[in-house]
């Protein structure tokens, strides 16, 4: 198993959740999170006063899939994500050991 970490713009959140749907994917982990990476954040007038703004508004999506299931997610979120301007955001991959449905107790692949 994997779970795929992606750090996406707010907007786009929407058009990535349906993406994910229509590939089979049923759950996922949404949280909203402030950063930059080659963006560097922006300049913003606030009652004539300029200040810099350094964390941008981003949304941070988990998923975990089977193996199986990877590429395909891999991709549901490129297309669904991409606007082609900086600050698209990144996907992470990570193994997955275990994973366990507290209700139930079931483990790995039927947890997930």
């Amino acid at each position: 198993m994997k779970k795929i970490e992606a750090i996406i713009k707010p907007f786009k959140l929407d058009d990535v959740k349906e993406a994910l749907t229509n590939t089979g994917i049923s759950g996922m982990t949404v949280s909203d999170v402030k950063g930059y990476g080659r963006q560097q954040g922006h300049s913003e007038l606030y009652r004539g006063a300029e200040y810099v703004v350094d964390f941008l508004p981003k949304i941070k999506l988990e998923i975990v899939v089977n193996d199986d299931m990877v590429d395909n997610a891999i991709k549901a979120i490129l297309e669904a994500a991409k606007t082609g301007k900086i600050g698209d955001g990144k996907i992470f991959v990570y193994d997955v050991e275990k994973s366990i449905r507290i209700r139930t107790g079931e483990e790995n692949e039927e947890a997930v």
